[in-house]
C-alpha cells in the first residue's frame, strides 16, 4: 500500500485517480500508523513553499516522513513535495525543508536568460536521463511530461537523475537518493509516461 500525505497542499484527485486506474493500493491519509505500514509514500503538494512546509510541521507529518525515509522506505515527492524534500527554499522569503536531499529552491524568473520567457513554466518537455537509476527504467529516449512551476532546485547535482530544457535553463526534473526521489513535473498529468513513472515507484516499494 502506497501512502499519500494528507497535509492539506495537493491536486490529491488526479493523483489518487491515477493510482487506483493502475490498480495500485494507496490511501490519502495523514495517521501515523497508516504511514508507517505502508509500503511507500508519496509527499504531493502545490502552492507556496512556505505554506506547505509550515503545514507539515505544525501536524509533525514532515518529521515522521523523515524518519520513514531515513529507515529505508521509498519516497516520491511530486512538483511542490519533490521541492520539500530539500533543504531551504527561497520563495517569498526562505524556508526550511525536509532536509533529505541536498540543494536548495530559487525562482525561475531570476535565472531564464529570456526575460521575456512564460513564468510559470508550464507544459511538456522531454526529458534527459543524468544518470541510470531504477526509476527511470520506463522511460524512453523520447519520455516527455507536463511541468507546472515557477521554482526550480539548485546545486542538487550529486542527486540529479534526470533533467529538462526550458528557455536555456537545465530543469532538474527527477533528482533521487537511494530510495528517496522526487520529480519536478506532475506524473499523473502526463499520460502513458507519468503513469508508468507511477507504477515503476510502486513496483520499487512493493519489492522490499
Amino acid at each position: 500500500m502506497i501512502a499519500v500525505i494528507d497535509y492539506g497542499v495537493g491536486n490529491i484527485f488526479s493523483l489518487t485517480a491515477s493510482l487506483a486506474h493502475l490498480h495500485i493500493e494507496s490511501q490519502l491519509t495523514k495517521d501515523p500508523a497508516t504511514i508507517e505500514a505502508a509500503d511507500g509514500i508519496i509527499l504531493p503538494g502545490v502552492g507556496a513553499f512556505g505554506d506547505a512546509a509550515q503545514k507539515l510541521k505544525e501536524s509533525k507529518l514532515g518529521e515522521l516522513v523523515i524518519r520513514q525515509a531515513q529507515k529505508g522506505k521509498p519516497l516520491l515527492g511530486i512538483c511542490l513535495g519533490m521541492q520539500l524534500l530539500f533543504e531551504k527554499s527561497y520563495e517569498y522569503g526562505e524556508h526550511a525543508g525536509l532536509g533529505l536531499l541536498p540543494g536548495t529552491i530559487h525562482a525561475l524568473r531570476q535565472a531564464i536568460p529570456n526575460p521575456k520567457a512564460l513564468v510559470p513554466h508550464m507544459g511538456w518537455n522531454q526529458l534527459r536521463k543524468v544518470k541510470q537509476d531504477p526509476i527511470l527504467s520506463p522511460l524512453s529516449a523520447h519520455s516527455s511530461v507536463y511541468f507546472v512551476h515557477s521554482y526550480y532546485a539548485c546545486e542538487c547535482g550529486s542527486v540529479l537523475l534526470a533533467d529538462a530544457e526550458y528557455e536555456g535553463l537545465s530543469i532538474p526534473a527527477v533528482v533521487g537518493k537511494g530510495l528517496i526521489y522526487g520529480m519536478q513535473f506532475h506524473p499523473e498529468k502526463s499520460g502513458k509516461e507519468g503513469l508508468a513513472l507511477l507504477q515503476q515507484f510502486a513496483a520499487l516499494a512493493n519489492r522490499l
